[in-house]
């Protein structure tokens, strides 16, 4: 009787072609994760900015207008107005904020949207808030 250790070639191939497929679709499934998660992170600046907004239409009847967040001027006077700071987290930094009607029938659009050089950069996070209805979110994860 032959004695002998190890596996044979045929193991090895069944082995590696089991871990391939499993690769196959594990990866795509963390991506997702990984999207979603860097996506909670808009989601809170975005309820910020609402919250913030909010408490403005309550003080001056009408919504404050964030027209380019890479402007610095015009990103210091949201942050002055609205105390909504996203320099500090890692996907998202900046955000716009446009206004449409005016006095009651005012709503406002906010977008926020990831950092090209963070790994969110195709994600982006809107939500409309109708002075009349909930808000609605739309959340995007685009494309690597």
């Amino acid at each position: 009787m032959k004695n002998t250790k190890g596996f044979t070639l045929v193991e090895l191939i069944i082995v590696i072609v089991i871990v391939g497929i499993l690769s196959i679709v594990a990866v795509p499934v963390y991506k997702g994760y990984t999207k979603k998660a860097m996506g909670t992170e808009a989601k809170s600046l975005i309820g910020s900015i609402a919250t913030a907004e909010r408490v403005y239409f309550a003080e001056w009847n009408n919504y404050y207008s964030v027209a380019d967040s890479g402007d610095n001027s015009a990103y210091g006077a949201a942050l002055r107005v609205l105390d909504v700071d996203g320099r500090n987290n890692k996907y998202f930094t900046g955000y716009t904020v446009s206004i449409t009607g005016s006095d009651t029938d005012a709503e406002f659009t906010a977008i926020v949207t990831g950092n090209s050089d963070g790994g969110a950069k195709n994600i982006a996070v809107t939500l409309v808030n109708p002075s009349t209805d909930k808000p609605t979110l739309t959340e995007y994860y685009g494309e690597n």
